[in-house]
């Protein structure tokens, strides 16, 4: 999965940096577009030496550190010249330097969190970044804002050796995945599986068990695996607001699917191979 980066080491506890070096990494967005260095072959997440010191050291903002190297957010990127190239932060689930992609990815989704919180949600001041944790407060009415990840379950409904597949209307891949949705207030993750399965096929799913979890920057979110099992004898109610395709395959015949990349594929991937 897109996390799981060893012998990397990947750590996000907040730090307050005083030295910046030259061969810190700097994460620079556009939207949902990332700066990257090209390479002979590939990209590369730039270093501060790269821009031959057009950097204002005083706008970074520490995110997090990869084998012991700082990671810093810059708001607006610094002048570059054509050996950069910016690149869909979507093309990291196929990227193949998976340490580029994981702190790429994880770049954008503090990114969001900083751009999102502008301004103190409870009296409209501008928000300053803390120095001493990961969190934005608010110098007027002392609000703290730390950042909100949103949990959501993902389960993959089998019937003996028939896993059930979909495929979601708003979702740009051209490829099946599994059941997902973000977990409503007032619901364990259990309850909003079957809530989620009833609500998007129309089919009631028994024994679940829980699989492993997954950090998903993409969406700010994190993903909660589930193995369920169901009566393929159900018919399938889809609710075409949100699911374009939906239907059982059998272990040895799967289409195109999720990458392992996600859990969604990893999970798939598990099925396909009877290591459940």
């Amino acid at each position: 999965m897109i996390n799981e980066i060893s012998p990397s080491i990947f750590n996000n506890a907040y730090k307050s940096i005083k030295e910046i070096s030259d061969f810190d990494y700097l994460l620079c967005y556009n939207e949902n577009r990332i700066l990257l260095k090209k390479t002979d072959n590939s990209y590369r997440i730039p270093e501060i030496k790269d821009f031959d010191g057009n950097i204002q050291k005083n706008n970074l903002i520490y995110l997090f550190s990869l084998n012991s190297t700082n990671c810093f957010l810059i708001e607006d990127c610094p002048p570059h010249d054509d050996s950069f190239a910016y690149n869909e932060v979507f093309n990291f689930r196929t990227f193949p330097e998976k340490e580029v992609s994981w702190i790429g990815a994880m770049g954008y989704q503090m990114m969001v969190w900083y751009s999102n919180h502008k301004f103190c949600g409870k009296c409209g001041a501008l928000i300053e970044i803390k120095n001493d944790e990961r969190a934005l407060f608010c110098v007027r009415c002392n609000s703290i804002i730390y950042p909100k990840i949103p949990p959501a379950v993902i389960v993959a409904i089998t019937c003996k050796d028939k896993l059930l597949l979909s495929k979601g209307r708003n979702f740009k891949g051209d490829f099946y995945a599994l059941i997902a949705g973000y977990v409503d207030i007032g619901e364990s993750l259990e309850e909003a599986v079957a809530r989620e399965v009833k609500e998007e096929i129309g089919i009631e799913v028994r024994n679940l068990k829980y699989y492993k979890s997954q950090p998903w920057p993409f969406s700010g979110s994190l993903m909660v695996g589930y193995f369920a099992e169901a009566d393929d004898t159900q018919p399938l109610k889809i609710n075409r607001a949100e699911i374009a395709e939906a239907g059982w395959f059998q272990r040895g015949k799967l289409p195109k699917h999720a990458s392992t990349i996600s859990i969604a594929g990893d999970m798939i991937e598990a099925f396909e191979k009877g290591t459940l």
